[in-house]
C-alpha cells in the first residue's frame, strides 16, 4: 500500500478496535514493514490521535483515551447502526436527549456516502416514533448512577414514591434497566437492608458518596428479571381457566405471545389457562379474540364480561 494518506486511515481503522495490535500483524495487513508502521504511527500522534506502544515480545499499539474525541472510522453497517440509534434516541424517555440526538444525525447524514445516505432516508422515511406520553429522566441522573455503578460506589438521592410522598435513600447501585419509556435503578437499600427498585424518573439530587459499594448477589438470574419479578408482584395476578370452541393451534395462532397454557380437549376444543394481572384487560382480550369461548373461572371475569355485554347492548339500541 503505497498511497500514504489511504494507509493511514486503514491504519486508524484498525486501531479504532478495542485491542492492541503487535507491529508485526499491523505490518502484515497493511502489506508494509514494521518501520513504516512505527512511522505512521508517528503521524497519527503529530495529527493529534494518541497511540500509545508498548514494549516486549507481546507489545504493540493500541489507541486510547485522549482530551478530545478524533474523527471515527465507521465501516457501511456500523454507520447504518449508529444513524439508526441516533433516530430511536430522538424518541427516547431521557430528556433533553433529542436534541443532542439529532444534531449527531444531521452531522453525520452530511458526511455519509450517497449509498448509505439513501438506507438511512429509506429507513427513516419508513419508521415512524411514537413520543411523548411517558415519563421524562434527567440524563445528569443516568450519568452520575451509570458512573456510581461503575465505580462500585454507594449513591445518596431524593426519591419521589407514586403516592407522592418523598424520602431520602442511602443505596448501593446495582444497575439500570431500560423498559419500554421507563428506566429502573436497581440498589441495594442500605437503611432498609434489601434489595429496591427505583423509577429513575422520580429520583433527584443524585450524589456518589465516594464510599465503596460491597459486592452482593441479585436473587435472580440478571438484573432485567429482578425488575419483571417486582413489576408483576405490585399486581397481583388471578388464576382464569376459559374454554374455546376452537382446535388448539388455531387459539395458540390467535394468542400470539400472549401468557399461558393452551390444551387440546378430547373433543377438538382447546382451554388457555392464564394468571391473568387485570380483570379488564383479561375480558377485553377475549373478546378482540374473535373465537366463541366460556369462562370457567374466575367469578369476577364472568361478571366483568356480562357488564360489558350490558353496556354494548345499550351502545346499539
Amino acid at each position: 500500500m503505497t498511497d500514504t494518506p489511504a494507509r493511514l486511515l486503514n491504519l486508524l481503522s484498525l486501531l479504532q478496535t478495542p485491542r492492541e495490535w503487535p507491529g508485526t500483524e499491523l505490518a502484515e495487513r497493511l502489506e508494509v514493514s514494521t518501520r513504516t508502521i512505527r512511522r505512521d504511527v508517528d503521524r497519527l500522534r503529530e495529527l493529534g490521535y494518541p497511540v500509545e506502544a508498548t514494549m516486549g515480545s507481546v507489545g504493540g499499539y493500541r489507541l486510547v483515551a485522549g482530551k478530545a474525541l478524533p474523527p471515527l472510522l465507521l465501516d457501511d453497517e456500523e454507520a447504518v447502526a449508529i444513524a439508526v440509534g441516533l433516530r430511536a434516541a430522538a424518541g427516547s424517555a431521557v430528556d433533553g436527549i433529542e436534541e443532542a440526538s439529532l444534531r449527531a444525525l444531521t452531522k453525520l447524514e452530511q458526511v455519509l456516502p450517497s449509498r448509505l445516505r439513501y438506507r438511512v432516508g429509506a429507513l427513516g422515511s419508513a419508521v415512524v416514533t411514537m413520543t411523548g406520553g411517558g415519563p421524562r429522566v434527567e440524563p445528569s441522573a443516568l450519568t452520575a448512577l451509570a458512573g456510581a455503578i461503575a465505580n462500585h460506589e454507594c449513591v445518596r438521592f431524593a426519591y419521589r414514591a407514586g403516592d407522592g410522598a418523598e424520602t431520602r435513600r442511602h443505596a448501593e447501585p446495582q444497575r439500570l434497566v431500560a423498559s419500554g419509556r421507563r428506566w429502573y435503578l436497581v440498589a441495594w437499600d442500605l437503611a432498609r437492608d434489601d434489595w429496591r427498585i427505583f423509577r429513575a424518573d422520580r429520583l433527584t439530587d443524585v450524589t456518589a458518596t465516594g464510599a465503596r459499594a460491597a459486592p452482593r448477589v441479585l436473587p435472580a438470574a440478571d438484573a432485567a428479571q429482578f425488575v419483571a419479578s417486582k413489576l408483576r408482584n405490585m399486581w397481583p395476578t388471578v388464576p382464569a381457566v376459559v374454554d374455546f370452541e376452537a382446535p388448539a393451534d388455531v387459539l395458540r395462532a390467535k394468542l400470539g405471545q400472549a401468557p399461558g397454557e393452551v390444551d387440546a380437549l378430547p373433543d377438538g376444543t382447546s382451554r388457555w389457562r392464564v394468571d391473568a394481572d387485570r380483570i379488564d384487560w383479561m375480558a377485553a382480550r377475549l373478546l378482540m379474540l374473535d373465537l366463541p369461548f366460556r369462562v370457567r373461572s374466575p367469578a369476577a371475569l364472568i361478571d366483568r364480561l356480562r357488564t360489558f355485554g350490558e353496556r354494548a347492548s345499550r351502545a346499539t339500541e
